[in-house]
């Protein structure tokens, strides 16, 4: 009769008695212990970083020999040490081993598992001393203290702007290069920063992954979505030091202030008439190429502006979105509405510089107008 060998189950006499881990030798033993009492026997006589575990000292010397002996067979990057060597294989494989219990979300490294999970958790377990923000990852409050200290320790050797994070310099560095390593697989376009791809890449999904919990509407950036936001709670950040006028985006107090500053940086190369904004130009082009890139549904009508085309669509449903509070008529267009006003308010801004006879209506008194000019 054949006996099936048993499992063969490697023996662990050594057990720690903090955590109740266990190892196979005494050595094994020690160096889990150091974790509890945070010892660091082991220094780099270069830099005098110290470790727990010779070996972990070993890895680290090759940062400064420059030793890389773990190579990937597919494309040749190396790495100082094995673990460096698997993580990478797994771009190549596509492997993702560690997977988020919550969102189902998987990772190559179970370190970015764990920082992921706090986005769930809310757990920041890294504090800053001086202001109290707290941090999901150490590297991040790194990058925070130095907004105290005023620390850019990375500096870019074109133009001398220095960055608190080396990250931060290896994207300015693209600015000078031209490098856009983020290519889009639907049209081709290329792009500096990943996070900047991906976004771009829900104009060809539709994508609209933030939502806004007053009233459902739904937004590709994050950043549209909280500007969205200040609708509903009134918030109008950048105001208007001359006027006093204040708004909801950088964007549209950037445009505002051309009106006091007379500035028009967006010429049309056909007639040479400017614009505060790029989006007027855009719309004043189409006046010399005749595009009317929106078409009504219903009769085929086709017009240069959006809300012209949406103007008319109430022809057809019907719709009178401006109701007047005083009398209840209601009317298509919020122009419409501000004239009918003046009927109840009495108000006449429009003036007759020959005679000064006063209208509620532009066109009425231009009409009023040639009256003179008949007589004359």
């Amino acid at each position: 009769m054949k006996i099936s060998k048993k499992t063969d189950t490697k023996e662990k006499p050594y057990s720690c008695v903090v955590c109740s881990s266990s190892f196979k030798s005494k050595q094994y033993l020690a160096i889990n212990m150091r974790i509890h009492t945070g010892e660091k026997p082991y220094s780099c006589e270069v830099c005098l970083s110290a470790f727990k575990s010779k070996q972990y000292l070993a890895v680290h010397m090759r940062i400064h020999t420059g030793e890389r002996p773990y190579s990937c067979e597919v494309c040749g990057v190396s790495f100082i040490n094995k673990t460096g060597l698997i993580v990478h294989v797994r771009t190549h494989t596509g492997k993702k081993p560690y997977s988020c219990e919550v969102c189902g979300t998987s990772f190559t490294k179970k370190h970015s598992l764990v920082l992921h999970t706090r986005t769930h958790t809310g757990d920041k377990p890294y504090s800053c001393e001086v202001c109290g923000l707290s941090f999901i990852n150490k590297n991040s409050l790194i990058g925070h203290m130095q907004t105290h200290t005023g620390e850019k320790p990375y500096s870019c050797e074109v133009c001398g702007s220095s960055f608190t994070r080396k990250h931060s310099l290896v994207l300015h560095m693209r600015t000078h290069t031209g490098e856009k390593p983020y290519s889009c697989e639907v049209c081709g376009s290329s792009f500096a920063q990943k996070q900047n791809m991906l976004q771009h890449m829900r104009t060809h999904t539709g994508e609209k992954p933030y939502s806004c919990e007053v009233c459902g509407a739904s937004f590709r950036h994050k950043q549209y979505m909280l500007i969205h936001m200040r609708i509903h709670t009134g918030e109008k950040p950048y105001a208007c030091e001359i006027c006093g006028s204040s708004f909801t985006n950088k964007k549209d107090f950037t445009i505002h202030m051309r009106t006091h500053t007379g500035e028009k940086p967006f010429s049309c190369e056909i007639c040479n008439f400017s614009f505060t904004n790029k989006s007027n130009l855009t719309i004043h082009m189409r006046t010399h190429t005749g595009e009317k890139p929106y078409s009504c549904e219903v009769c085929g009508s086709s017009f240069r502006i959006k809300q012209t085309m949406l103007i008319h669509m109430r022809t057809h449903t019907g719709e009178k979105p401006y109701s007047c509070e005083v009398c209840g008529s209601s009317f298509t267009q919020k122009q419409h509405i501000v004239q009918h006003m003046r009927t109840h308010t009495g108000e006449k801004p429009y003036s007759c510089e020959v005679c000064s006879s006063s209208f509620t209506l532009k066109q009425t008194m231009l009409k009023h107008m040639r009256t003179h000019t008949l007589n004359l």
